[in-house]
Order: structure tokens, then sequence, then C-alpha cells
């Protein structure tokens, strides 16, 4: 798959990068606190994981102002900024209801969305997300992390890569901190967080009548679990799924159980440990990782990058459904 990149004007002149990759009903998805869709889409873990939710639909991924992609903005982050910008972003959709995922700070910003303009979605889910963002953490840690960040970005990035994903690689939480940093500025970065710790919409819940799903994992050490309960309380009709797993993000930790459980609810099909999900070149890795090679031995002997084959192993992975590499070798060995 390839995403197409474009641009958006929001009603005050300030410019979005957007992201669609497939072909289908569109999925809307808003991200956590920083987003970068270029450096997110060469993260193998966070490529596999958006190409696995865009397979039957056009997955609509978007950088918010001063991240990424986007352009620089002198405005204050707020809710209603967040608004102006998803609106500017769904503007040319077209007149029927699209779905609408919200990740971590993405999931106050649905809700609000969600509750202002309900005709417009067509099902929710929430992710990883929150209804008060003073309850997420003590003021003590709210405070240090703040503090942190502003003062020293670069350490603070690394600390909160591994609250956000104690469970991916230490290649993979390197990656992302290096990303953070170059989604946006410190200033950009502290002002985005400590507007995350002061969103609260425990008051929009009652008025969401989109059918939710509210999917957390159970020790995320970023978001508590206990709010994921709030969300789905005050919603009516809202189903909670909790899974196992400490990882804050998304495509950390064990992403098959949450891809599936979001396609299965916008009734996507899930996909199963199917060799025909495989494009040609993934059968081929498959085939030398039942062979034993390492991602590295796989770029010698197909002459592409390690990288590459990096992100090849983990979309198999999340195409079959398997948790490690050492079920692709044992699903190829039963397939011959």
């Amino acid at each position: 798959m390839q995403q197409h990149l474009s641009r958006v004007t929001t009603a005050d002149g300030s410019e979005l990068a957007v992201a669609t990759v497939g072909d289908g009903r569109p999925v809307v998805y808003v991200s956590g606190w920083l987003s970068h869709l270029q450096l997110g889409w060469e993260l193998p873990e966070e490529r596999a994981f958006s190409e696995s939710l865009s397979r039957g639909a056009r997955l609509v991924r978007y950088d918010r102002a001063g991240c990424g992609l986007s352009a620089p903005t002198d405005r204050p982050p707020s809710l209603n900024y967040e608004l102006e910008q998803l609106a500017a972003v769904v503007a040319d959709l077209g007149p029927e209801p699209f779905d609408l995922i919200g990740a971590s700070l993405g999931a106050a910003v649905a809700v609000a969305w969600a509750a202002a303009h309900p005709e417009t979605v067509r099902r929710l889910v929430l992710y990883g997300g929150w209804a008060s963002g003073a309850e997420i953490s003590p003021p003590s840690a709210r405070d240090h992390i703040l503090g942190l960040v502003a003062s020293h970005w670069g350490l603070g990035s690394d600390v909160l890569t591994d609250l956000f994903a104690p469970d991916a690689t230490a290649a993979a939480r390197a990656g992302f901190a290096r990303y953070q940093r170059a989604s946006s500025s410190a200033e950009t970065a502290r002002a985005l967080l400590g507007m995350s710790y002061r969103l609260d919409v425990r008051d929009l819940l009652p008025r969401v009548v989109a059918p939710t799903l509210v999917v957390h994992r159970s020790e995320d050490r970023a978001a508590p679990v206990a709010q994921a309960r709030v969300l789905a309380d005050g919603i009516d009709g809202a189903r909670l799924v909790v899974l196992a797993g400490r990882s804050h993000l998304p495509w950390a930790g064990d992403t098959n159980e949450l891809v599936s459980a979001i396609r299965r609810f916008l009734g996507l099909r899930v996909a199963r440990a199917d060799g025909s999900a495989l494009t040609a070149r993934q059968r081929e890795v498959a085939a030398l990782i039942g062979e034993g090679l390492t991602n590295r031995e796989i770029a010698a002997r197909l002459g592409i990058e390690e990288r590459s084959a990096e992100g090849h192993v983990e979309r198999i992975r999340l195409r079959l459904g398997f948790r490690s590499r050492a079920q692709i070798a044992a699903w190829y060995a039963s397939q011959r």
C-alpha cells in the first residue's frame, strides 16, 4: 500500500497535512499527542498498524497544527481548535456518515466531535482515552513530565516513549523517541501535553449517540483503564473491551487483538491465518522466516534494506494474526 498526502486549510487559515490509504468507506483517525505522517509511515510497526486498519476501507489520518508535516501555528492548543482542524479534514468526505477512531488525546477530540455532530459519525472507536485529563496522573507527575519536556526535550521524549511503549523492542522505542522529537518543537509538545491534562469531556458523553466501542489495555501506564470505564459508562450502549498489555501506543505490543476488535466493530473483515492475504513479496519473506533467517539475512538475500525487511515481517505478522516470527515460521512449515 502507498499513502497519498494532501493538504487542507482550516477556517482560520491553518494548513494541515492529510494522508489517505486504502479504498472504501472512510475511517477517520484522530491521533494521540504527536504525529508525523511521513515518519510514521516509515516506522514499520506504525505502518503495519495503519495498513491493517485500511484494508477494505479508506483510512484518513492527519497531523494536527504544529506537528509533523502540518504548518506551524501561533494559536494555543484547545479543544475548539482541535474540532476546527477535524472539520477541515472531513469536509470533503461527502454527505455519508464516516467511522471515527480517536486514540489517546484523540479520543477526547472524537467524543467532542461525535457529541456536536452526531449525524456525521457512523461508528465511534475510542482507544487508550480518558474522559478527564486531570485523572490520568497525579499533579506532581504531570508537573514533572511537563517540565522535563520543556527543559530537555531529548530526555523527555525518551521517558515518554518508555511510558507509552514498554512492550516495543528497544529499536522501535529508540525510533519512536526520534520520531517524537522530529514531530514538533519542545514548546509545541509541552503545550499539547498540557492540553491533554486539562481536557474534560465527561459532560459530553451523554450526547454521543453513535454506536461506540471503548477499547483499552489493562496495564496501560499512560492512561488508567478506570478512565476507559468512565467513557463506556457515560456513553449510552457503549461496549468496553479491555485487552491484555501495557503499551499505550496502539501499534506497540499485541496489535492483532486491537486491530481485530476495531475491524470487527466497524464491520470490516478480520484477517485470518490465510496465505492469500499476503502479497507475493510477503510470501517470499515468510518462506525465508521459515528457513530461520534474521531480518538482516532476509534483507541481504532479497537485496533490500534491513528496515524494509523488518516492515515486511511486521505486516505479515499482523495480516496472519500472529504474535511472533516463530508463529510465522510454524505457519509456513504447516503450509508446506
